[in-house]
């Protein structure tokens, strides 16, 4: 499942703090059109059904279907650039050393 880097946590908390209201809101990543390769981030008030939902130190992402398949056990980290914008990124997971 999705993890969330410590910057990704906060930034996700204030994005969704500055426009939604409720315990249950999150950060929405769904696959809008199938035919993209992208994904959309949109704020939520909760979750849709079948939605997995990530939680990490106070921070609620709903991924849908296409979305979970695609980020799977991958990690989400997030930065603010100098004009203000959010940029997330995606870094795989480590593979355990045994």
């Amino acid at each position: 499942m999705l993890t969330l880097t410590e910057n990704a946590s906060t930034i996700v908390k204030t994005l969704v703090d500055q426009t939604e209201a409720g315990d249950d809101a999150g950060l929405r990543f769904s696959q809008e059109d199938p035919a993209a390769d992208a994904l959309v981030v949109t704020t939520a008030e909760q979750a849709l059904p079948g939605d997995a939902v990530v939680e990490s130190e106070g921070a609620k992402v709903f991924l849908d279907e296409t979305a979970a398949a695609a980020l799977g056990d991958q990690v989400l980290d997030a930065n603010v650039d100098q004009s203000g914008a959010v940029q997330f990124s995606i870094i795989p997971s480590a593979a355990p050393t045994d």
